[in-house]
């Protein structure tokens, strides 16, 4: 283990430069030469990604510390930024066409996706709640300020507004939960408190009752910002209300961001208190499963079919999480984790690809969000309908798809926990869940196309998107690399 090591955050240093820079450049150039501000968040996230790689080369992979123990960093700090990068990037190359079509490719945009992407990074890496707090609000607030950029719009106008005050409510629990654990422990420090809830439990310390409420509200805020059930309500209107570049880039990082955050506070900070938060992690799990698959059924929408399928996956992501048993084998506890964070992963990638498509099928004055719009798109374009059909079948989980992997991988957790009927009920649901997912593969082959206008797009969208889509297939033929590395940065915590 390191301590005092600034170079830890020279990513965060670096990102916060750039980004300041790239506001001050932009001030001086026109719509036509927008391009350059575009090409400079680009080379910024590369240059953030170069950055990462050579601070994990310099720490060699162990536990590192600075900021007075504030900052950590770690392989899964490492893994987790650098799938971020990705995620942001291909967000901000499928999204070009689109912003410019509506007059919303404006430097406000970039700047504001990697001042979410730094809130990102602060969050992955905090040690401290106050740390940990401050990047997420800088992501939120950023989240915030993307839906309402089209203020033209009363629709993502009105989006912007729920998701501020659902937000800021959310926010206080957290704060308010963090602010009760601090009274019993006396501590912010997220090793710290640890160690001081683990002596309060072995007492008859009357801070227990302090303890438990702290964790319910931190297990509340935790939900929000992970969008499931009953804190799931933001989610499909914040999905639809928004214009879709948007809801690509909210449905992919900022996951990965709330991931890091429930492994910081409930694995690191509270695994004393697993006997409590676990059976928490169950209802939300069991509920959003429930509601988010049923609810999908019903959407002619599909941004708020994908929506209501990203609280199920949530849900189905949270069942990892549960499975750990801390105190016990440290091996299974390990592979639950993991597993947690391969679906993680493998979710963003899924919905890059989904809302992805969503986007590219989008042109001035056409929004494709029906599920109409789908109809006929082998017709159309066979290759990318071939794309939709592994993106749709990865995320209901059939074989040999990578989504399929990380259901399977997760289930294996829930059963090594001894969780038998949770894992019945988790494969019942996603049955149910397959219909919603089937249905566009059959519009897009067995339908009549309602559309028949060219699809236009720009070459290095369409590859990567197109690599996007058979990454589906090719990690779900070789699934093991992934796998062992999620499982290599948990073991590391």
């Amino acid at each position: 283990m390191l301590s005092d090591l600034p170079i830890i955050a020279y990513p965060e240093m670096f990102l916060l430069v750039a980004a300041c820079a790239i506001l001050l450049i932009d001030l001086f150039l026109t719509q036509s030469t927008r391009w350059i501000t575009y090409a400079l968040s680009l080379a910024t996230l590369l240059g953030c990604a170069l950055v990462t790689l050579s601070v994990t080369g310099a720490t060699g992979g162990q536990l590192a510390y600075t900021f007075n123990d504030r900052f950590v960093f770690d392989l899964m700090a490492s893994v987790l930024k650098m799938f971020t990068y990705i995620a942001v990037a291909l967000c901000l190359v499928y999204s070009r066409t689109y912003m410019a079509d509506r007059g919303l490719y404006r430097g406000e945009y970039f700047v504001l996706a990697l001042f979410a992407t730094l809130g990102m990074m602060v969050m992955i890496s905090a040690n401290h709640f106050l740390t940990l707090y401050l990047g997420l609000e800088l992501m939120s607030l950023c989240l915030y300020s993307l839906v309402a950029l089209n203020r033209d719009s009363a629709v993502a106008t009105e989006a912007a507004m729920k998701y501020f005050v659902l937000g800021a409510l959310a926010s206080g629990l957290l704060l308010y939960g963090m602010s009760m654990i601090y009274g019993a422990t006396g501590t912010l420090e997220i090793t710290e408190v640890a160690e001081g809830a683990a002596r309060i439990l072995q007492s008859d310390h009357p801070s227990k009752v302090v303890l438990a409420f702290g964790l319910v509200f931190i297990v509340s805020g935790l939900a929000f910002k992970l969008g499931v059930v009953p804190f799931h309500m933001w989610i499909p209107d914040v999905y639809h209300g928004a214009p879709s570049a948007v809801t690509l880039f909210i449905s992919t990082g900022p996951k990965l961001a709330a991931f890091a955050m429930a492994i910081r506070l409930l694995v690191n900070a509270l695994p004393s208190l697993a006997a409590d938060w676990q059976p928490m992690l169950i209802i939300l799990s069991v509920l959003s499963m429930a509601i988010g698959n049923l609810a999908a059924i019903a959407q002619s929408n599909i941004k708020r079919m994908l929506a209501y399928s990203t609280i199920s996956h949530m849900g189905f992501m949270l069942l990892g999480l549960l499975s750990g048993i801390v105190g016990g084998n440290a091996l299974s506890a390990g592979e639950a984790w993991s597993s947690a964070m391969f679906y993680a992963l493998v979710y963003v990638l899924m919905s890059l690809g989904a809302f992805g498509m969503v986007v590219f099928l989008s042109r001035a004055g056409f929004e494709a969000e029906r599920l109409e719009d789908f109809k006929g798109l082998n017709a159309r374009s066979p290759w990318f309908a071939f794309i939709m059909l592994l993106l749709m079948f990865s995320l209901a989980g059939v074989p040999p798809t990578v989504g399929f992997y990380a259901k399977l991988a997760v289930l294996q957790a829930v059963l090594g926990a001894g969780h038998v009927w949770l894992a019945v009920v988790a494969v019942l649901f996603a049955l149910v869940g397959t219909f919603y997912y089937i249905r566009i593969v059959k519009l897009m082959y067995f339908d009549q196309p309602q559309d028949a206008s060219r699809i236009d797009a720009k070459l290095d969208i369409r590859v990567l998107l197109s690599a996007n889509g058979l990454a589906m297939l090719v990690l779900g033929i070789l699934p093991q690399p992934l796998m062992q590395l999620c499982f290599s940065a948990i073991k590391g915590l």
